[in-house]
Order: C-alpha cells, then sequence, then structure tokens
C-alpha cells in the first residue's frame, strides 16, 4: 500500500510514463499560454470579489452562503484556489449574475484543454529525453521557478504541525469526555481540514493533511459507534479507510478493521468481528498498538461465541506482543497500546468467556484506576471494569458483589451507549435467577436508557445484521 512514484533516476520508464512526465512540464513550452491561464484564474477571482461587494456582502457572509470558509473565498478571488464548476454555478444562483461566471470558469478549461494539446506535440524519445521544443528563455530560471512553485504553500508547516498535535490531543480526551460532546470537536475540526483540501500545498502537506483527515474520521467514526449511530460510523470510516489507502497509511488501514470489528460485535455478529480483527492483523505494522488492539480485539470476539481454545491463544498472542513495551507517555491515548490496557481487555475477555478467572483482573483495572481517576482519567474504562467484575462475579456465585459492581457502573453515567447492552447482559442474568437485587438494577439501566434518549440519541440494536454497510468489505 505504499507510494507508488516514478524511479526518475532509476528504472526505465515506459514510454507512456514519460509522455506524462513531458506533459507535466508542457508548460516550460508553453509559457504564454501558462501565465494566460493563471491570469485568467485571476480576473474570475477578481470578478467574484467586485460582484460580491455589489451585492453587499463581506467574505464571512458569502463563505456561509456557499458553505466555503472565509479563507478559501479570499483565497478563489486572488487566484490561489482553484474550486469545481459546482462553485460558480452556486455563486452565480447567490449573486443573481445568471451563468456568467460558470460559462467565464467554462472557458478557462477550454483554454486550459488547448495548452494540453499544445504541450503533447513535444516529440518523446524512447529513451526518455525530449528531442524537439526547445525551453524559451533561460533554463536554469525556469527550473528555479518550478522548484519554487512545486515548493509554494497556503498552508505551511506549522498549521499541519499543529493539528497533528490536536489530533493527538482529541485521541487522549477520548477517555475522559462523553462522546456527544467530544464528536462536535472532531466534526469542526474535520471541516476545517477539509476547506483546506483545495488550497496550494506541496506533495507532502499534501500526503500530511489526509493523514490528520484520516485519523479525525477515524475518531469520528469510533463516536459514532459509540453513540449507536450506525449509519455515520460506516460513512466515517469508509472515509478514514478511502484516505489510509490514498496515503499509504496501512496503521489507520488497520484500524478501520479493528474499529468495524468492535461494531459488528456490539451488534452480536460475532463471527464477522472475528474475521475483520483478523484482517486488521494483516495490514498492521509488526508490533504497532494496531497489531496488539486487533489481536485483543479478536480474543474478545471468540469469547463471545465460547471458543475458549481459541481465546486464550489470543490472550496469550496479547501477553507476547505487550510484554517488551515500556509504558507509553500518553498511555490515555485511544489509539497507543500500553500494559494497563491490556489488563483490562483480559478481564472482559475472560468475563464474557464465563471464566471467574476476570475476577482478579477486574479488580486489579478498578484498583489501579481509581487512583487516577481524582485526576480526571479513565472513568469509563473504570466503568467497564465494574461491569466485567459484575459478570465475573456472578459465574463464581457471588451474587451481592456482582449485582453491587453492575450498580455502581450502571449509576456512573460513565457507560457509553454502544456498552449498554453490557450492562444488560448482568441485569437480565440478575432477573434469571430471582435475585432480590433485579429490580433496583432494572430501575438503573431504565434510567441510563431514558438518560441517553433525552441527549436524542436512541439507542437501538441493528434489526438486521445483513442491511448494515460495511466500510472494508
Amino acid at each position: 500500500m505504499g507510494d507508488v512514484g516514478l524511479n526518475v533516476g532509476g528504472l526505465r520508464q515506459s514510454d507512456e510514463q514519460v509522455s506524462d512526465i513531458a506533459l507535466g512540464l508542457g508548460w516550460t513550452a508553453t509559457v504564454a499560454d501558462v501565465q494566460a491561464t493563471g491570469e485568467a484564474r485571476r480576473t474570475l477571482g477578481r470578478k467574484l470579489a467586485e460582484l460580491r461587494r455589489a451585492a453587499g456582502h463581506n467574505q464571512h457572509q458569502f463563505a456561509a452562503l456557499v458553505h466555503y470558509t472565509r479563507s478559501s473565498v479570499a483565497n478563489i478571488e486572488v487566484g490561489r484556489q482553484h474550486p469545481p464548476r459546482e462553485f460558480w454555478v452556486l455563486c452565480d444562483s447567490v449573486l443573481a449574475t445568471g451563468s456568467s461566471l460558470a460559462a467565464t470558469w467554462d472557458e478557462i478549461q477550454v483554454l486550459e484543454r488547448e495548452q494540453r494539446r499544445a504541450a503533447s506535440q513535444v516529440l518523446v524519445s524512447f529513451d526518455g529525453t525530449v528531442d524537439s521544443v526547445a525551453l524559451p528563455g533561460d533554463d536554469e530560471l525556469d527550473a528555479l521557478e518550478l522548484a519554487q512553485r512545486v515548493a509554494a504553500s497556503d498552508i505551511g508547516t506549522e498549521t499541519l504541525a499543529r493539528l497533528e498535535l490536536l489530533v493527538d490531543d482529541l485521541a487522549m480526551k477520548y477517555s475522559v469526555t462523553p462522546p456527544g460532546d467530544l464528536l462536535v470537536r472532531v466534526r469542526r475540526y474535520l471541516r476545517y481540514v477539509m476547506s483546506l483540501v483545495d488550497a496550494r500545498k506541496t506533495l507532502d502537506e499534501h500526503r500530511r493533511l489526509l493523514v490528520i483527515g484520516a485519523w479525525l474520521s477515524l475518531l469520528a467514526a469510533t463516536l459514532h459507534i459509540d453513540l449507536k449511530q450506525s449509519t455515520a460510523a460506516t460513512a466515517r470510516l469508509m472515509t478514514a479507510a478511502k484516505l489510509a489507502q490514498q496515503t499509504g497509511h496501512t496503521e489507520i488501514y488497520a484500524w478501520c478493521f479493528e474499529t468495524e470489528a468492535w461494531s459488528v460485535l456490539t451488534d452480536g455478529d460475532y463471527p464477522r468481528a472475528v474475521e475483520l480483527s483478523q484482517v486488521a492483523q494483516r495490514f498492521a505494522p509488526k508490533g504497532s498498538s494496531i497489531a496488539i488492539q486487533s489481536t485483543a480485539q479478536e480474543g474478545r470476539a471468540w469469547a463471545r461465541l465460547g471458543k475458549s481454545r481459541e481465546t486464550y491463544k489470543a490472550i496469550d498472542r496479547v501477553a507476547q506482543l505487550v510484554s517488551p513495551l515500556p509504558k507509553p507517555d500518553q498511555p490515555e491515548h485511544h489509539y497507543h497500546y500500553d500494559p494497563d490496557k491490556a489488563v483490562s481487555y483480559t478481564a472482559t475477555t475472560l468475563a464474557w468467556l464465563g471464566d471467574p478467572a476476570a475476577e482478579p483482573y477486574a479488580r486489579e483495572v478498578i484498583a489501579r484506576l481509581s487512583a487516577a481517576e481524582q485526576n480526571g482519567k479513565w472513568p469509563r474504562r473504570i466503568a467497564a471494569a465494574q461491569l466485567d467484575l459484575g459478570l465475573a462475579l456472578l459465574a463464581s456465585g457471588k451474587f451481592d458483589e456482582a449485582c453491587a459492581a453492575a450498580q455502581t457502573a450502571i449509576l456512573s453515567g460513565r457507560v457509553v451507549p454502544s456498552n449498554h447492552w453490557r450492562a444488560l447482559e448482568i441485569v437480565r442474568a440478575v432477573e434469571a435467577r430471582g435475585l432480590p437485587e433485579a429490580k433496583d438494577l432494572r430501575d438503573a439501566y431504565e434510567f441510563l436508557q431514558e438518560a441517553h434518549l433525552r441527549r436524542g440519541a436512541p439507542d437501538v440494536h441493528a434489526a438486521s445484521l445483513g442491511q448494515r454497510r460495511r466500510c472494508c468489505d
């Protein structure tokens, strides 16, 4: 999945590839045409600015009307950003200018096509050298100008570096922030990233921006899954997977499969969860966090299927992968695996398998994280550990403690919608045993559901798993 490029100084290129290179540098043979095209774009931008001001709109107001950012409008008006025809059609509609702007855009496209046809007349020999059409003017200055154009950017490395730090910050906020609140922030920054896609930038900056968009889309998908918003989650995962493919980012691509595995697991499609987890492992870079996470996810899916042998094998593999890892500087980062996280997954996996051995693991997690809870860390992981403990205690016949642990988790307000089924599983097990705590647990669970419904996000299981679209099929 790595980047595919031309080895200009090494392997011999095919005639078609060399022709593409020549066409790509065709502006050097037709400088006047290139200058004419650039001036035409700037003229169109100035025309837009004049019409906008005549209509009484500033850039902020106009940006809202055409669904672009103010910075994009500013770049378009000076010819630095080149939006598609749909933008100009919308501008004509907003400014009541008939089709004058779109018609001018069409004329520019004709000019560019003519330029490409002129460039195609360059003769290319079999050894990849240009035989005819000498470069006009000073060759060295032309080459320097080309290099300057390639390096030109309206974004800059500082903006991208801050966005990359922001992605890490949002991933660290995942464990402590209600998913609906964090999703608002992720959406806002995704919109900002989208506004930069059409800006002038270098190839390296373009790739970094797409990678940032992929991470944000992946995190947004995870939050949608937490909120049981399956349609939105699928769309976000599709975006993240496509961006990962375009940038050759196998780590993000593997996370897409693992995230979908968790989604289908919460819907009860455990065989599919095993399959997706295994695919994630095949794409995951060796020794990476996603390699460990997808292995752990596979183990949880085997546990739900009641496959003890496969479950214990997955737990052992996770232990082997985690053992050489140092404790990370940012263990709360959602996409960074750490040894402590492995204990949490072991507790869940054993609890789902009905193995009483889950109890000490769950207690270890609760004891370790409760101290950190005073600093606002790990509230959701503690709630999940309480559910694991409740399930393990039920398997051990310690019913009073099991009910207390489950009620603590449910009343904490930290059980996200995608984990409501885990709470309900314990409630039903307690009711099936006819335990006196059943009514209190049921009331607590119903309160949890009502609180979620009041926030406007109904917790609905998919009625038909086969109707769900999968981003990574």
